[in-house]
């Protein structure tokens, strides 16, 4: 819980108080990343379920907020030049006369919650169930997650007249009629965005320190036996799968309000591998070093883009190599490795390991009988 303090007071104090609001807003942004990382951890680092299609969740929780915020914009007084008032412009613009069955939940903030949480949770169960009842997994399961971005980002963009197109959904405005564009509402968002992150990152804890914690960290290393004590290890993995789609909705769904807008550009394979990035820099097995490594590689980007625009895609690439030769438990790894010991005496005792190691052999709960 030291680490979780130690995080909330970065956030919460030190960030905003040295920031000024446009920096801010990028640390915001970055937050909504750090969700996806979040789930990544649980889903890839304690489960070993490689997902290359998280971008996809990622999108759809933004895309639920965008409709939302897009319908609020384009009330009838604000779209009375249009041929049909009342609907989306690009609606308007592709000759789209009514506003479609799909969209008309998402006039409802409540609903449009559930949706966001629930719609990539639906989406991520079929093609869990689908996959691992068959007994898919490891390479074969990424690499159908990673042609999912691709189809899903080439529907979007196909469905100009009910997604917005390449372009996405823009000219997003107020929520409730609170306008989200100015740089208070940016701040406010920011933390709720922390407040938001800190809830998920309790509830992480909780199902890693639960039973289903280890019973995840041995399915991922003996999945044989695992199956073999008595458990439904297909039912689990599309649990956790599930709980990494919903997270990442959450950041997806502040990335809208926050940002101002959704596009393809943030479901697609690029976006999704990066996601993985930042899991694997800050560190697949561990909660927190996932949040810091989210941080860390997404200021790295903003920086040499700045600077260096033309180098950020190499420097990323030899990011990604160093993870793999060098620290292969990422920053969080490091610590453990070469920092912890050092500084366990200082404070009177020594340090513990915090996650659990791949190699380990893990204790397999014992499967509740079952009453002939």
């Amino acid at each position: 819980m030291i680490g979780i303090a130690i995080l909330a007071v970065l956030l919460v104090v030190i960030l905003p108080l040295t920031l000024d609001n446009f920096r801010l807003q990028f640390v915001g942004k970055y937050l909504t990343y750090a969700f996806v990382a979040l789930g990544l951890v649980l889903c890839w680092g304690y489960a070993g379920i490689l997902s290359l299609g998280q971008g996809v969740f990622f999108g759809l929780g933004g895309y639920c907020m965008a409709m939302f915020l897009k319908l609020e914009a384009s009330s009838v007084a604000n779209t009375k030049i249009q041929t049909t008032p009342g609907i989306p412009d690009f609606m308007d613009w592709n000759q789209i006369t009514e506003l479609p069955l799909m969209w008309q939940p998402f006039n409802n903030l409540g609903l449009t919650i559930l949706a966001v949480i629930l719609v990539p949770a639906l989406f991520a169960f079929i093609v869990g169930f689908a996959m691992f009842k068959r007994r898919v997994g490891g390479v074969y399961f990424a690499i159908i997650t990673q042609a999912l971005a691709a189809i899903l980002t080439i529907l979007i963009v196909g469905q100009q007249g009910y997604t917005g197109g390449i372009n996405g959904i823009t000219d997003l405005r107020t929520l409730h009629g609170w306008d989200i564009r100015t740089d208070a509402a940016k701040t406010i968002l920011y933390f709720v965005c922390v407040g938001l992150l800190i809830a998920c990152i309790l509830l992480a804890y909780y199902v890693k320190s639960s039973k289903l914690g280890r019973i995840l960290v041995a399915m991922r290393d003996k999945e044989d036996r695992v199956r073999f004590s008595g458990y439904d290890v297909a039912s689990f993995k599309v649990f956790v799968f599930c709980l990494a789609a919903s997270l990442s909705a959450i950041g997806g769904a502040m990335f809208t309000l926050q940002v101002g807008f959704m596009s393809p550009s943030f479901v697609g394979i690029v976006p999704s591998i990066e996601m993985v990035i930042y899991t694997a820099v800050g560190g697949r097995l561990s909660i927190l070093g996932a949040i810091y490594g989210t941080l860390l590689v997404n200021w790295a980007k903003t920086s040499f883009s700045e600077s260096f625009p033309e180098l950020w895609l190499f420097g990323l690439g030899g990011l990604f190599i160093a993870v793999v030769l060098i620290f292969p438990n990422g920053l969080a790894g490091l610590w453990q490795t070469y920092v912890a010991p050092r500084l366990g005496p200082l404070f009177g005792g020594t340090a513990k390991r915090a996650v659990p190691s791949p190699a380990s052999e893990p204790a397999v709960p014992a499967a509740p009988a079952v009453a002939e």
